[in-house]
């Protein structure tokens, strides 16, 4: 029976080392990479082509979300399983939108990690308890309404989604184009369209909308 393949994404050592030592415990996965960032992660799946990605989401350069949505589209087979603190809904819609196969909080007990990346490499969706009932709350509750609305942030390419983060993390034009091996220029027309499709004309204003959107934690 072969092994499930896991990469471990998450920008704390200490964290990467801890899963590491309780994956080893479970002769079905093994452990096939590590990444400290969501430049890192995109690389290292490329390389590793892990059966599950395990990702955090508060990351520097590109966050977990940013992440995962390049690698869902370079690397689709990729399961991603959610490992984090934060529980907001808005998070959670995201990720489930960008198409991961679970999400869970960095205090559950070892063994629900351990079904989470079993039933992600099944095909299955596995979420924290708290994080099911949120979504289903979610569901049962909206109006037709505001579910048919589309957000502005969902407007932003992918690329741009990126971009944003960076801005808002108060990375230069300089630092963004060589995070994301793109050209500067390139980067401030991505900036102008943001800026567009957000209607929203300045860098101070663009880190408060990603404050309050929680495209970035302070």
């Amino acid at each position: 029976m072969s092994k499930i393949r896991v990469l471990i994404a998450d920008d704390h050592a200490l964290v990467r080392e801890g899963i590491i030592a309780l994956l080893a415990h479970y002769d079905d996965i093994e452990v096939v990479g590590e990444a400290s960032d969501g430049i890192e992660a995109i690389k290292r799946v490329s390389e590793a082509m892990p059966d599950v990605l395990l990702m955090d989401i508060g990351m520097p350069k590109l966050g977990g979300l940013e992440a995962t949505i390049e690698i869902k589209k370079t690397c689709p087979d990729v399961k991603i399983v959610v490992l984090t603190q934060y529980d907001d809904r808005e998070y959670v819609s995201r990720f489930l939108k960008a198409g991961i196969s679970g999400y869970l909080l960095k205090k559950a007990v070892g063994n629900e990690l351990i079904n989470a990346i079993r039933a992600a490499n099944r095909g299955e969706l596995y979420l924290f308890s708290s994080i099911a009932a949120e979504v289903v709350s979610g569901y049962l509750g909206r109006d037709v309404k505001t579910s048919a609305e589309e957000s502005p942030y969902d407007k932003l390419t992918d690329r741009e989604k990126q971009v944003l983060k960076l801005i808002a993390e108060g990375h230069s034009h300089k630092e963004i184009a060589s995070d994301l091996n793109i050209s500067a220029k390139t980067v401030i027309t991505h900036q102008t369209n943001i800026s567009q499709k957000l209607n929203i004309h300045s860098r101070t204003a663009l880190v408060k909308y990603a404050i309050s959107t929680g495209i970035i934690k302070l």
